[in-house]
């Protein structure tokens, strides 16, 4: 996933690796307190993504952007999923976070050229 956050007027990119719960609408992703993203996050939790399929073919083009809260992972099973999807990671003993989905819009031009779908939490 590429990951935005933004404190004050700096705004920040990064990529990472994730598990994602759809039940609890939730990714897991680990990250360390020295980067930037978790900087700007520690002043400023709301953040934006996206995830997206690798094509060359405009009619294959699949995605993802969200916005969300990012914080720090709390939930057992959510932190269970993420050593399941990445299980070589247990013995980093990575910090884990959250991030909790407030918005989805999808994109997928296998049902139609610019096909949007937009879920808002309620």
């Amino acid at each position: 996933m590429s990951l935005a956050t933004m404190s004050g007027s700096e705004l920040s990119v990064c990529n990472l690796f994730y598990a994602f719960d759809k039940d609890k609408l939730s990714f897991v992703v680990a990250s360390s307190d020295d980067t930037t993203h978790i900087k700007n996050i520690l002043k400023n939790q709301s953040v934006a993504g996206s995830v997206v399929l690798e094509t060359k073919s405009v009619g294959k083009i699949q995605g993802v952007q969200f916005k969300g809260v990012f914080s720090r992972l709390e939930d057992s099973s959510l932190k269970s999923l993420y050593f399941k999807t990445f299980p070589y990671a247990l013995t980093m003993n990575p910090k884990l976070w959250s991030i909790k989905i407030k918005e989805f819009k999808m994109t997928d031009n296998r049902l139609g050229f610019g096909k949007k779908i937009i879920w808002t939490r309620s």
